[in-house]
């Protein structure tokens, strides 16, 4: 890591120190604020097209910063999505391809080096408000992965023993969680405030709209999409109380706020679920409702207003991206695969590289490489309760800027093409080297006891 002098005049030198008065009472390090939703759609904010759901927040990000419409999550689902950020690595590299649950024994190794553990060393207040999903036994929990402070559910609202955490210890064994996103807000506005004129970082991981739902009596029946609009609504709105807290500090100018979603909608849900709007399927799948997710970014005064980014970005970029700010050395002793943003948000440049290797689990189902994707052929899936009917198919191959919703398989017209995207998914898994095993996120009950039983029943009659 560099000295705090070379960090003080790398940043001043990119990114301009301001006036003098500026300089007395804010660091020449920016803030951080990155918001994550959980389960959130495509179609399910105004700037990406939504009708019904008013989010005048969010948009603001969109219009006074970047909007990415082509950005995708490491995984369509939760805990592999969260790790893949956080390290700015595949989370198959870790064998993290699945949910952890409260009876996890398992959860992301403290050997992984996670931005808030980069920002830590140099010298960030860090905490994380909300949903963690990276384990919850202590050692996995976000004391040991670089965050100062937690407060939050540790996983999914809809697990057994939903607590909230302060720390490594239990606050609340009852949570009402209707009131769960006001109660992250507050947390969240209390950090900003307690940071002092340390440079911090905010990672406010909401855990709504993951099903059940829930909106506080403020926010019930105000919008046009029922009980989920109701919750975005909310979230939106505390995005703005976010915004607003900088303001009334005089920070904004000097705070980079992200807002994105761990993967798409869960689409089984119904009307509880939201909407991936033009893309196809949703989380759970790799098709691009599963992993495209709605993102935004502002930095008053270093991104031009008003852009929008069409090409490939990724979750796993934000771990780069926030080392250059902070001039921090991208670690050398592992894979990192996210790409640094710099260029995109300050430059109206480019990112390095455009392809993404789809996962679903540990199952690798598919290939971008600029414009076109290729899939595996999937067998289908019949559909349960948690998990929706997907027909099968065979190998599809689309063009994703002239059809983003995957509705027309290019396959038959393209043969060249097609053998070209096969081998380049080939070349690019063998490119992985080996992956460890996936860790063990629950193993089942022994109940040869009610067997047992079952059986000397059955047997007297």
């Amino acid at each position: 890591m560099r000295g705090k002098s070379i960090l003080i005049l790398i940043t001043c030198l990119i990114f301009g120190c301001g006036t003098q008065n500026e300089k007395k009472s804010q660091s020449p390090l920016p803030n951080i604020v990155f918001i994550f939703a959980d389960d959130l759609g495509y179609g399910d904010l105004g700037c990406f097209g939504a009708t019904d759901i008013a989010t005048p927040n969010i948009d603001r990000i969109a219009a006074e910063g970047i909007k990415f419409t082509s950005f995708l999550s490491a995984s369509p689902v939760c805990s592999p999505s969260r790790a893949g950020l956080l390290t700015g690595r595949m989370p198959q590299r870790m064998g993290i391809n699945s949910v952890f649950f409260p009876e996890s024994f398992t959860g992301m190794d403290p050997e992984e080096i996670t931005i808030a553990e980069i920002l830590k060393e140099n010298g960030y207040r860090t905490s994380v408000v909300g949903k963690w999903h990276l384990g919850h036994m202590e050692k996995f929990l976000p004391l040991n992965q670089g965050f100062d402070e937690y407060f939050g559910i540790p996983y999914s609202n809809d697990m057994e023993s939903v607590v909230y955490l302060r720390g490594n210890d239990v606050a609340e064994y009852e949570v009402d969680q209707t009131f769960t996103t006001k109660t992250y807000t507050e947390e969240s506005l209390k950090f900003i405030d307690s940071a002092g004129e340390n440079p911090f970082f905010l990672y406010l991981a909401h855990n709504m709209p993951h099903v059940p739902i829930y909106a506080s009596p403020d926010f019930q029946g105000t919008s046009n999409r029922g009980l989920y609009g109701d919750v975005i609504q909310e979230l939106d709105w505390s995005v703005g109380e976010v915004l607003r807290k900088l303001e009334e500090k005089g920070i904004l100018e000097n705070t980079l706020i992200v807002f994105s979603s761990d993967n798409g909608p869960w689409l089984v849900m119904e009307d509880h679920g939201g909407s991936a709007g033009p893309l196809r399927e949703g989380k759970q799948f790799t098709f691009e409702g599963g992993v495209r997710v709605p993102t935004v970014a502002m930095w008053k005064g270093k991104i031009e207003p008003g852009q929008v980014y069409e090409d490939l970005a990724t979750q796993m970029d934000w771990f780069p991206t926030f080392c250059k700010l902070v001039g921090a050395e991208i670690p050398q002793d592992r894979e990192i695969d996210g790409k640094d943003l710099s260029a995109v948000l300050f430059e109206n440049g480019s990112r390095e590289g455009d392809s993404f290797l789809y996962y679903m689990l540990s199952s690798q189902e598919g290939y971008r490489e600029g414009d076109w994707k290729i899939k595996r052929p999937y067998e289908g899936f019949e559909g349960t309760r948690g998990m929706k009917k997907v027909d099968a198919h065979d190998t599809l191959l689309f063009n994703l800027k002239t059809d983003p919703g995957e509705t027309t398989n290019l396959l038959k017209e393209n043969p060249e093409k097609t053998a070209q995207m096969m081998g380049a998914m080939e070349l690019a898994v063998k490119q992985l080297g080996p992956l460890p095993d996936s860790k063990v996120i629950r193993t089942p009950a022994d109940n040869s006891h009610y067997d047992y039983l079952e059986s000397k029943k059955k047997s007297k009659n």
